[in-house]
């Protein structure tokens, strides 16, 4: 929120659609989930990290090696107090088309609508769905989403920023070097969340936007 310049009529019409979503009570059916991704880039101690001591913590060089990069999606009913994170090679449109496929099929299977929310990236639109499945799956897929995406410059909206770093502090935050650790760490992070059904206590209304960001309005809608 800190790099916002102006808002424009535009801007204040996407907020405000995700700012009522989210005001709406919890409906199982017609679930509002915020969908993100995260880079991570795996990496492995070069040498042998001292183990933690009572009174003292753990010590590790500041020397490391590269292992690479992997992606991690993360989907979260925020409400609902349900997530599904997944880790891929790579984020491509096959890969999103995907994940929001598994979404619907099977983490929401009982759901009417999913009311998405995610942002501008160029994977995240109905394109990358024609280009992995035939017509008819895509259309069928399509018609149970409902996608509402966030201002440029606003990912401080999608709620999944909010999980997201949670799974940093909680988990994943630092030094990794291999994706089957990483998947595995992340598996029983969201079974132990899920299990305790951790929500997200989203408290910015659109009330809040109009009373903190008016003066960056350049306009009325």
């Amino acid at each position: 929120m800190w790099c916002i310049q102006e808002i424009n009529d535009e801007y204040r019409k996407r907020m405000y659609d995700i700012l009522d979503l989210y005001e709406k009570p919890y409906d199982h059916f017609n679930p509002v989930i915020g969908v993100d991704e995260k880079p991570k880039q795996l990496l492995e101690d070069s040498r042998t990290p001292i183990t933690m001591k009572p009174t003292c913590p753990e010590k590790t060089d500041y020397e490391y090696i590269r292992r690479g990069k992997i992606n991690v999606f993360v989907a979260v009913d925020f409400k609902g107090g349900k997530r599904y994170i997944k880790v891929t090679k790579r984020r491509t449109k096959q890969d999103f088309a995907k994940y929001i496929k598994h979404l619907v099929n099977v983490t929401f299977k009982n759901a009417k609508t999913l009311h998405i929310v995610l942002d501008n990236l160029n994977t995240h639109f109905l394109k990358s769905f024609y280009e992995t499945f035939e017509k008819e799956e895509a259309d069928l897929l399509l018609s149970k989403i409902k996608f509402h995406y966030t201002p440029t410059h606003a990912s401080w909206l999608n709620i999944a920023e909010i999980e997201i770093n949670v799974m940093d502090i909680e988990c994943i935050g630092r030094r990794i070097k291999c994706p089957k650790i990483l998947r595995n760490e992340i598996n029983e992070w969201m079974k132990k969340r899920n299990h305790q059904r951790k929500i997200i206590d989203w408290r910015f209304t659109k009330n809040d936007a109009d009373r903190k960001l008016s003066k960056y309005y350049v306009n009325h809608i």
